[in-house]
Parts: C-alpha cells; sequence; structure tokens
C-alpha cells in the first residue's frame, strides 16, 4: 500500500527543516491533537499512539543530508515506512512530501488506508510548526 501527502511549503531552508525531521523529540510538535502518549526511546527512536490505535514504534531507517528522511517500522510483524523527501524552492523555503509504504494483506489494508491518510495529512500540515 503506498499514500502520499500533497507537497507542503515550508519557509525554512532546506538544511533547517532536514535537521528538525531528524530530531526525533521534534515529531511530538507534529502529532495529530488525539495524541494519547509519545516517548523518545533513543536517539532514532520513538514510539507512539493516538486516541483508539496501538502503539507505533518508529525508527530512523535512512538519512540523506538534506534530501531523504526514511523512518521504518521498529517491528517486522507490521512492516512499513515513512518518508520525507524534502526539495529545496530557495535558500529560505522548501518542499515537503510525505509518503508511506507497507506490505498488508487487501483485509487490513482496506482497515488502515483511511487513519493512516489522516495522520500523514495531519503531520504534512504540521509542518508549518517548523517555520515558527
Amino acid at each position: 500500500m503506498h499514500i502520499e501527502t500533497a507537497k507542503k511549503t515550508v519557509n525554512r531552508s532546506r538544511k533547517e527543516v532536514f535537521e528538525f525531521l531528524t530530531d526525533i523529540k521534534n515529531f511530538e510538535r507534529l502529532m495529530p491533537e488525539n495524541l494519547n502518549k509519545f516517548e523518545v526511546l533513543d536517539e532514532e527512536t520513538f514510539k507512539f499512539a493516538l486516541s483508539g490505535m496501538p502503539e507505533i514504534v518508529l525508527r530512523t531507517k535512512e538519512k540523506h543530508p538534506f534530501n531523504k528522511i526514511v523512518l521504518g517500522a521498529a517491528s517486522d510483524k507490521l512492516p512499513f515506512t515513512l518518508t520525507a523527501t524534502l526539495e529545496e524552492i530557495n535558500s529560505s523555503s522548501c518542499e515537503v512530501q510525505l509518503s508511506f509504504q507497507g506490505e498488508f494483506n487487501a483485509m487490513m489494508a482496506m482497515m488502515v488506508k483511511g487513519p493512516i491518510t489522516s495522520f500523514m495529512d495531519t503531520l504534512s500540515n504540521n509542518m508549518e510548526v517548523i517555520a515558527q
């Protein structure tokens, strides 16, 4: 299953946005309002829970300086990745696009597509906090 958000313009340099997103404690600021739990486990790993959903543990899998950050599920039970791709507009702004790639059976994909799409849209819309 593949889900992409629309590109979001952030009024910060690509370097600043990359540094914000690679500091995983900053993801708490991007989370939806229905966040029940957010805990940094180490420099590369955090877990969170939203109302009505199980806890999810994400770990940094790849960092391509100033271009791309890939987070992935820490568990192999539900393998997926969340990728942020950054494109420079000019020296003081960039575009961020989030994409989700998961390996789910058809029934699971049908159940999680809506909530994941909503979650991704919220993360994308909350990117404006980086500019503050």
